[in-house]
């Protein structure tokens, strides 16, 4: 069966989304085995500056780069990533899984991901041109997961 981690920068705190993420996770369930990591996020100061920011990013990719198995095939999101269709996304996943029985994603704090974290996955993919909270992302990212499955087993899937 195939892995599935998701690293995640920062907890989810309203219940609305652990709501969804929970079901999500319950639904993924019958295709996968999934997990969700979770890492503490930087509390940012009330001002930044470019060294600031660098240095709060820094930190929170090297404790990413912590919980990234190596035999993982790893895609982080990013706003300049590859944009996929559902239908796409589902077949590209369809497509890793007939190499690689693990897939990590990776979602960086408010501030992003490191050009090398970036450069350091396999690939990376956008869900927009616009910009999400990451908590939102999450969500996101479990739904096209959850979308993905009912399109490669033929499954109906239209909310």
């Amino acid at each position: 069966m195939l892995h599935i981690n998701i690293i995640c920068i920062g907890k989810l705190k309203e219940g609305y989304l652990k709501d969804a993420c929970m079901e999500y996770s319950k639904r993924l369930s019958k295709y996968c085995n999934l997990k969700v990591i979770e890492l503490p996020d930087i509390s940012l100061p009330n001002k930044l500056n470019e060294k600031i920011i660098q240095d709060i990013k820094e930190k929170e990719c090297n404790s990413i780069l912590l919980h990234i198995k190596k035999d993982s095939y790893i895609i982080c999101l990013d706003s300049l990533g590859k944009q996929y269709s559902s239908e796409k996304f589902a077949s590209h996943i369809d497509n890793i899984c007939l190499s690689n029985s693990h897939i990590t994603f990776v979602i960086g704090g408010s501030l992003g991901l490191t050009n090398k974290l970036i450069n350091s996955c396999n690939e990376s993919i956008s869900f927009s041109k616009m910009t999400f909270p990451h908590q939102l992302i999450r969500i996101f990212l479990l739904e096209q997961l959850f979308r993905s499955f009912k399109i490669l087993n033929n499954e109906n899937y239209h909310h």
